[in-house]
Protein backbone atom coordinates (compact mmCIF):
# COMPACT_ATOMS: atom_id res chain seq x y z
CA UNK A 1 0.00 0.00 0.00
CA UNK A 2 1.08 3.68 -0.91
CA UNK A 3 0.45 6.35 0.84
CA UNK A 4 0.85 10.29 -0.79
CA UNK A 5 -1.35 12.50 0.24
CA UNK A 6 -2.93 13.88 3.79
CA UNK A 7 -6.76 14.19 3.23
CA UNK A 8 -7.89 14.28 6.58
CA UNK A 9 -7.96 12.61 10.07
CA UNK A 10 -5.69 9.45 9.47
CA UNK A 11 -7.30 9.46 5.67
CA UNK A 12 -4.49 9.46 2.59
CA UNK A 13 -4.87 9.99 -0.88
CA UNK A 14 -2.75 6.70 -1.54
CA UNK A 15 -3.18 3.08 -3.73
CA UNK A 16 -4.48 -0.04 -2.11
CA UNK A 17 -3.32 -2.80 -4.92
CA UNK A 18 -6.28 -5.40 -2.90
CA UNK A 19 -8.90 -2.78 -4.18
CA UNK A 20 -7.89 -3.86 -8.19
CA UNK A 21 -8.44 -7.59 -7.09
CA UNK A 22 -11.41 -6.73 -5.29
CA UNK A 23 -13.12 -4.57 -8.49
CA UNK A 24 -12.72 -7.75 -10.67
CA UNK A 25 -14.32 -10.16 -8.22
CA UNK A 26 -17.20 -8.03 -8.29
CA UNK A 27 -17.16 -8.28 -11.76
CA UNK A 28 -16.50 -11.54 -12.84
CA UNK A 29 -20.89 -12.03 -13.53
CA UNK A 30 -20.17 -9.78 -16.36
CA UNK A 31 -17.12 -11.23 -18.04
CA UNK A 32 -18.45 -14.39 -18.20
CA UNK A 33 -22.26 -13.49 -19.31
CA UNK A 34 -20.34 -13.51 -23.04
CA UNK A 35 -19.69 -16.91 -22.87
CA UNK A 36 -23.04 -17.97 -20.85
CA UNK A 37 -25.23 -16.84 -23.68
CA UNK A 38 -28.10 -15.92 -21.68
CA UNK A 39 -31.30 -16.57 -23.85
CA UNK A 40 -33.31 -14.17 -21.70
CA UNK A 41 -31.26 -11.05 -20.66
CA UNK A 42 -33.52 -8.63 -18.95
CA UNK A 43 -30.78 -6.55 -17.17
CA UNK A 44 -28.47 -5.96 -20.22
CA UNK A 45 -31.77 -4.61 -22.17
CA UNK A 46 -33.40 -2.63 -19.68
CA UNK A 47 -35.02 0.75 -20.76
CA UNK A 48 -33.61 3.50 -19.74
CA UNK A 49 -36.09 5.86 -17.38
CA UNK A 50 -33.85 8.55 -15.94
CA UNK A 51 -30.92 9.95 -17.43
CA UNK A 52 -30.16 11.96 -14.38
CA UNK A 53 -30.15 9.02 -12.03
CA UNK A 54 -28.53 6.75 -14.71
CA UNK A 55 -25.60 9.82 -14.78
CA UNK A 56 -25.46 10.10 -11.12
CA UNK A 57 -25.28 5.98 -10.26
CA UNK A 58 -22.48 5.94 -12.77
CA UNK A 59 -20.60 8.52 -11.21
CA UNK A 60 -21.07 6.80 -7.69
CA UNK A 61 -20.15 3.49 -8.84
CA UNK A 62 -17.16 4.69 -10.19
CA UNK A 63 -16.13 7.22 -7.55
CA UNK A 64 -16.93 3.80 -5.20
CA UNK A 65 -14.11 2.43 -6.80
CA UNK A 66 -11.99 5.22 -6.97
CA UNK A 67 -11.85 5.61 -2.89
CA UNK A 68 -11.99 2.00 -2.55
CA UNK A 69 -8.15 2.03 -4.71
CA UNK A 70 -7.15 5.21 -3.93
CA UNK A 71 -8.08 6.44 -0.26
CA UNK A 72 -6.01 4.23 2.30
CA UNK A 73 -5.83 4.32 6.23
CA UNK A 74 -2.67 6.17 7.45
CA UNK A 75 -1.77 2.72 9.50
CA UNK A 76 -3.18 -0.11 7.75
CA UNK A 77 -1.17 -2.94 5.96
CA UNK A 78 -1.68 -3.97 2.45
CA UNK A 79 -3.92 -6.83 4.10
CA UNK A 80 -5.87 -7.41 7.37
CA UNK A 81 -9.08 -8.83 9.14
CA UNK A 82 -8.56 -6.82 11.81
CA UNK A 83 -10.51 -6.72 15.36
CA UNK A 84 -14.39 -5.42 15.90
CA UNK A 85 -16.04 -3.87 13.46
CA UNK A 86 -13.22 -4.28 10.74
CA UNK A 87 -13.52 -7.99 10.97
CA UNK A 88 -17.47 -7.58 10.74
CA UNK A 89 -16.94 -5.96 7.87
CA UNK A 90 -14.71 -8.20 6.18
CA UNK A 91 -16.78 -10.88 6.75
CA UNK A 92 -20.30 -9.26 5.82
CA UNK A 93 -17.68 -8.51 2.59
CA UNK A 94 -17.31 -11.99 1.65
CA UNK A 95 -21.09 -13.31 2.41
CA UNK A 96 -22.44 -10.21 0.17
CA UNK A 97 -19.76 -11.41 -2.35
CA UNK A 98 -21.32 -14.58 -1.87
CA UNK A 99 -25.33 -14.04 -2.37
CA UNK A 100 -24.27 -12.23 -5.41
CA UNK A 101 -22.69 -14.73 -6.78
CA UNK A 102 -25.63 -17.08 -5.74
CA UNK A 103 -27.99 -14.57 -7.41
CA UNK A 104 -25.92 -14.38 -10.73
CA UNK A 105 -26.49 -18.41 -10.74
CA UNK A 106 -29.68 -18.06 -10.41
CA UNK A 107 -30.07 -15.37 -13.36
CA UNK A 108 -28.02 -17.62 -15.63
CA UNK A 109 -30.29 -20.16 -15.12
CA UNK A 110 -33.34 -18.62 -15.40
CA UNK A 111 -34.86 -17.51 -12.52
CA UNK A 112 -35.01 -13.90 -13.18
CA UNK A 113 -38.09 -12.69 -11.08
CA UNK A 114 -37.95 -8.55 -9.85
CA UNK A 115 -36.91 -9.74 -6.68
CA UNK A 116 -34.16 -12.07 -7.42
CA UNK A 117 -33.01 -9.23 -9.28
CA UNK A 118 -33.08 -6.52 -7.48
CA UNK A 119 -31.93 -8.18 -3.98
CA UNK A 120 -29.37 -10.43 -5.61
CA UNK A 121 -27.53 -8.57 -8.26
CA UNK A 122 -29.50 -4.59 -7.83
CA UNK A 123 -28.86 -4.03 -4.20
CA UNK A 124 -25.69 -6.79 -3.10
CA UNK A 125 -22.70 -4.85 -5.33
CA UNK A 126 -23.22 -1.76 -3.34
CA UNK A 127 -23.32 -2.73 -0.17
CA UNK A 128 -20.09 -4.79 -0.98
CA UNK A 129 -18.60 -1.67 -1.34
CA UNK A 130 -20.16 -0.58 1.95
CA UNK A 131 -18.89 -3.73 4.02
CA UNK A 132 -15.17 -2.71 2.22
CA UNK A 133 -15.10 0.27 3.54
CA UNK A 134 -16.24 -0.73 6.78
CA UNK A 135 -13.73 -3.45 6.68
CA UNK A 136 -11.29 -0.98 5.53
CA UNK A 137 -12.22 2.13 7.95
CA UNK A 138 -12.55 4.14 4.63
CA UNK A 139 -15.60 6.93 5.91
CA UNK A 140 -15.36 7.85 2.39
CA UNK A 141 -16.15 4.75 0.83
CA UNK A 142 -18.90 4.13 3.65
CA UNK A 143 -21.06 7.23 2.76
CA UNK A 144 -19.87 7.37 -1.29
CA UNK A 145 -20.95 3.30 -1.27
CA UNK A 146 -24.61 4.14 0.85
CA UNK A 147 -25.91 6.92 -1.26
CA UNK A 148 -25.01 4.89 -4.30
CA UNK A 149 -26.80 1.90 -2.97
CA UNK A 150 -29.54 4.22 -2.65
CA UNK A 151 -29.33 5.63 -6.66
CA UNK A 152 -28.57 2.45 -8.06
CA UNK A 153 -31.69 0.62 -5.87
CA UNK A 154 -33.97 3.12 -6.85
CA UNK A 155 -32.54 3.21 -10.99
CA UNK A 156 -32.90 -0.16 -11.54
CA UNK A 157 -36.57 -0.29 -10.24
CA UNK A 158 -37.44 2.61 -12.11
CA UNK A 159 -36.10 1.80 -14.93
CA UNK A 160 -38.25 -2.06 -14.18
CA UNK A 161 -41.45 -0.14 -13.90
CA UNK A 162 -41.04 1.65 -16.64
CA UNK A 163 -39.77 -0.29 -19.71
Amino acid sequence: MFRWLKIFGDQYIGFWIPGIVLFALQEVPYMIMPFLHPENNPIMNMQESSVPLDICEKILGSLCIVVMTFVVQENAPVFRVGSGICRVGFFCMILVLMLNFIGWGLYFNGHQSLGIIMFFIVALPPLYYVCIGLWRENRLLLITGTVFEIVHFIHVYGNFLNP
